[in-house]
């Protein structure tokens, strides 16, 4: 089974999990945008019994009821959310991963939510909210 890795910006903070992952999407959510700064993030879910730090442990800050954000406390990088709505997986952000070229997301999420300014011009399906 393969091994993926991913890692900060200064490389203190480091993950890696085994095996596929759960599903990859971008969020386009107000709290995603503020979190990264950016117009749009893309993520992919994997099983928490597939994943682990491997060096650094992250900060953690609790954005919303129920929502943990992690982040590297050296540089800042944002790394992982966790939801209870989500109680077996961790999301990640796909440009932490070593390589984020093999990366291909299937779908936009919070797309009601989307910057105007922001042209999409793939086929994706989009959910105007989470998932639906």
């Amino acid at each position: 089974m393969s091994v993926k890795k991913g890692r900060c910006l200064c490389g203190e903070v480091t993950y890696e999990f085994s095996g596929p992952e759960n599903w990859r999407g971008y969020c386009h959510c107000e709290s995603c945008r503020r979190n990264t700064g950016a117009p749009v993030v893309a993520w992919f879910g994997v099983p928490y019994a597939a994943f682990r730090y491997t060096g650094k442990a992250p900060k953690v800050y609790v954005s919303s009821r129920g929502a943990r954000r992690s982040f590297c406390p050296t540089c800042g990088t944002p790394m992982a959310f966790e939801h209870e709505r989500y109680p077996s997986e961790i999301h990640l952000y796909a440009c932490s991963l070593e390589d984020p070229s093999a990366y291909a997301p299937t779908f936009h999420v919070h797309y009601a939510e989307k910057v105007p300014w922001m042209e999409i011009a793939d086929d994706l399906k989009r959910f105007p909210h989470r998932g639906s």
